[in-house]
C-alpha cells in the first residue's frame, strides 16, 4: 500500500474529523477541501482544489480506504474513511496515524499532545506502546527514524508515502526549538495532571462532606 501526498491528506482529515466532530461526519466535498487546507495541524500546509481531492477520494475507494454515501434524503454525496476496517486498527492506533498522516514526522511528546482531542493518551509510554503495536505488524505502518542532527528526540512516521514525509516535511528544528518544543509539551501534560487533580481533590472533599 503506497499513497500520493494527497491521499495521504485526503485519509488523514477524514480519520481526524471522525474522531473529533463526530456529529458532522462523513463529510462533504466541501468540508473536506477545508480539511485538508487547514493552516493550523498540518504540515505542509496545501492548497487543493476539488478536482485534487476528487481525484485522491477515487484512488482511495479503489484501495479500499474511503467509502462514498448519497443515501436517501442526502442531497449531496459525503465521505468517509475505511482505514480502521482495512487495516484492523483501534481508536488508539487510528488517532496516531491520522496525526502522522497530517503531520508528517513527530517525537513521542508531540504525538500525544497533537493527539488529544481525538484520544487522551493516559502516558509517553502509552503512545510508545501503540506505536510499537503499529510497527510490529506482519506489513508495518509506522517506524523509527534515525537520530537527525542537533534533535534531542527521535522521531516516527508513518509507512504509506516515506519518500513524500522525509523528504518534504520532517523539521530540521535547532537544539534551542527542540528545547522550546519538549517545555511546551512539558508544561502542557503538567497543566493536565494538575486539573486532574483539583478534580480529585473536590471529588474528595465533596465526599467527606
Amino acid at each position: 500500500m503506497e499513497l500520493t501526498g494527497i491521499e495521504t491528506r485526503v485519509i488523514g482529515s477524514l480519520i481526524e474529523k471522525e474522531l473529533t466532530t463526530p456529529d458532522y461526519y462523513p463529510l462533504s466535498l466541501n468540508a473536506l477541501l477545508n480539511a485538508c487546507n487547514q493552516k493550523s495541524n498540518r504540515n505542509p500546509v496545501m492548497n487543493l482544489n476539488e478536482q485534487e481531492v476528487l481525484q485522491a477520494l477515487s484512488a482511495l475507494k479503489e484501495k479500499g480506504l474511503a467509502v462514498f454515501s448519497s443515501g436517501q434524503g442526502q442531497r449531496i454525496t459525503k465521505y468517509r474513511h475505511y482505514a480502521d476496517h482495512y487495516f484492523s486498527l483501534d481508536h488508539r492506533e487510528l488517532s496516531l496515524l491520522a496525526v502522522l498522516f497530517l503531520r508528517g514526522a513527530q517525537t513521542l511528546g508531540e504525538l500525544r499532545l497533537r493527539t488529544q482531542r481525538m484520544y487522551d493518551f493516559s502516558s509517553l509510554e502509552e503512545v510508545q506502546d501503540y506505536l510499537t503495536k503499529l510497527s510490529e505488524r506482519e506489513e508495518p505502518l509506522v517506524k523509527l527514524l534515525p537520530r537527525q542532527p542537533g534533535q534531542k528526540e527521535q522521531r516516527y512516521i508513518h509507512l504509506l508515502n516515506v519518500d513524500y514525509y522525509e523528504d518534504k516535511t520532517v523539521e530540521k528544528n535547532s537544539p534551542q526549538m527542540d528545547e522550546l518544543i519538549e517545555l511546551k509539551e512539558t508544561v502542557t501534560i503538567l497543566q493536565k495532571e494538575l486539573q486532574e487533580l483539583r478534580e480529585d481533590f473536590y471529588k474528595l472533599k465533596a465526599e467527606l462532606e
